[in-house]
């Protein structure tokens, strides 16, 4: 354990995080039974299309769905590792298609059986604000609840959208629990650009910035 990881957490007030560092407030959500939906109307040329196997389709669109709100779960993995998730059949993964490119992402995990994560669910810049969210959402909660299924699960945090949580809360699911995460910033270690989510500074450290000037 470095000194830096070893911050105690101030529950009562403000604690500084070393450089290099990021912190998010996460809310988790559930779902215990199917909530009334109203049906969405979509544009003919929409398709929910399953990405089996292309794995590289996969990594672009998370890319340009989520690095505007710096996801990089899926950015760090391995080859394999993402095969391991992708390539299981209790994993579904979908590209909402607008008959030019892939505009949105949807992802199911049934591996535990009774419970089901919402994994990931977004659109690509430009194109909120369209009904596609909702169009996702819906299909999201028909294909869990098409299975015999107890609880239907996600998570979210304050890097992403501001309209993530309350668009959540909208379609039925209930937060139960919050935590703080912090990670080390993603930009930094060379995995998103540094111009990624803008609305989160970068601050780097002495030394992260001496490298940065060293490498232009």
């Amino acid at each position: 354990m470095t000194a830096d990881s070893a911050v105690t957490l101030n529950l009562d007030g403000y604690t500084s995080l070393p450089p290099g560092k990021i912190a998010t407030v996460v809310t988790y959500l559930e779902m215990l039974g199917r909530p009334a939906i109203a049906p969405t109307r979509k544009p003919d040329t929409w398709t929910l299309q399953r990405i089996d196997g292309d794995h590289q389709r996969y990594r672009a669109l998370f890319r340009r769905v989520g690095e505007p709100w710096l996801w990089f779960s899926r950015a760090v993995m391995t080859d394999e590792k993402l095969a391991s998730i992708l390539d299981d059949p209790e994993v579904e993964a979908y590209a909402l298609h607008d008959g030019t490119c892939d505009v949105g992402l949807l992802e199911l995990d049934f591996r535990a059986g009774e419970e089901v994560e919402l994994a990931f669910l977004g659109l690509v810049p430009g194109f909120i604000g369209q009904g596609a969210g909702r169009f996702l959402m819906n299909e999201a909660i028909g294909r869990a609840f098409a299975k015999p299924i107890r609880r239907f699960f996600v998570h979210t945090c304050t890097l992403d959208s501001p309209g993530a949580l309350p668009f959540y809360i909208r379609s039925g699911f209930t937060p139960y629990r919050r935590a703080i995460e912090v990670v080390d910033d993603p930009r930094l270690l060379g995995l998103l650009p540094l111009e990624a989510a803008s609305h989160v500074p970068v601050l780097a450290g002495p030394c992260a910035r001496m490298n940065e000037k060293s490498a232009s």
